[in-house]
């Protein structure tokens, strides 16, 4: 009980009860990080139920695009931006490293974060009503499933961090559960449309985090926020060639 709370306690700025960390079933809370993504993603689903009724498609498409960084409070976001910020700098591992960890955004985070904002925004407008709902649903949880790949299969780059607690505790249990629940999630939803996001999600990770890892030593706190960030992204894209073979979308 205490992994799922510190799983939404970490993952989210929802109201939730106080919990005393432990470093423990903090890093096993990755095995739940894809239900995270489920409620999330129900929440969003809510409000574009909600808003089809008020506004049009494109107020609606800004409203669950900031609605996620709300929910969030940015924090995936925010590591994508230091992200950007390192990786793109030119620099070396160790430099790289330093400028990910200043608290100040580049302006390689900035246009970063903007591009990658206004990709959303435009995904999201483009989904058909009814497969709107689904995705909003899907994505949130298959790209957290992500973020337990990363953690999982990939070495963490620092000696101390947060992101390190989960890579010491997290292991291949954490990851079957985390499979288990996003691949419910997917199937359900969407069924062979859902396979198919899991399969381009999994594929994503495995090769960004190869390539960072090749120019970092391994993964970092923001990495899994850029990870997060980028599938999603990913996903939404992913889903229009799938369309168009089926429904001459």
């Amino acid at each position: 009980m205490r992994s799922i709370l510190f799983a939404f306690y970490q993952l989210t700025r929802l109201p939730l009860p106080g919990v005393h960390f432990d470093e423990k079933p903090c890093g096993h809370s990755t095995a739940f990080f894809p239900a995270v993504g489920l409620l999330l993603g129900a929440i969003l689903a809510m409000l574009a139920w909600a808003a089809q009724w008020c506004f049009p498609d494109q107020v609606r498409a800004v409203l669950l695009v900031s609605g996620m960084v709300v929910l969030t409070g940015g924090m995936h976001l925010d590591g994508f931006m230091d992200s950007v910020d390192g990786l793109f700098s030119g620099r070396t591992r160790e430099r790289k490293l330093e400028i990910m960890r200043d608290s100040r955004v580049g302006a390689f985070g900035v246009i970063g974060a903007v591009c990658l904002l206004l990709t959303k925004y435009t995904l999201i407008l483009g989904l058909p009503n009814q497969v709107l709902t689904w995705m909003l649903i899907t994505v949130p949880a298959v790209s957290r499933w992500g973020m337990v790949i990363a953690i999982t299969a990939f070495p963490y780059a620092r000696q101390e961090g947060l992101g390190k607690v989960y890579a010491v505790y997290a292991d291949k249990k954490e990851l079957l559960i985390a499979t288990l629940i996003a691949a419910l999630t997917a199937g359900l939803a969407l069924d062979l449309q859902g396979i198919w996001l899991m399969a381009v999600g999994a594929t994503f990770t495995y090769l960004a985090c190869r390539r960072i890892t090749r120019e970092l030593g391994g993964l970092t706190g923001d990495c899994y926020g850029f990870i997060n960030e980028m599938t999603e992204v990913i996903l939404l894209a992913a889903v229009y060639p799938f369309l168009r073979l089926n429904t001459g979308l």
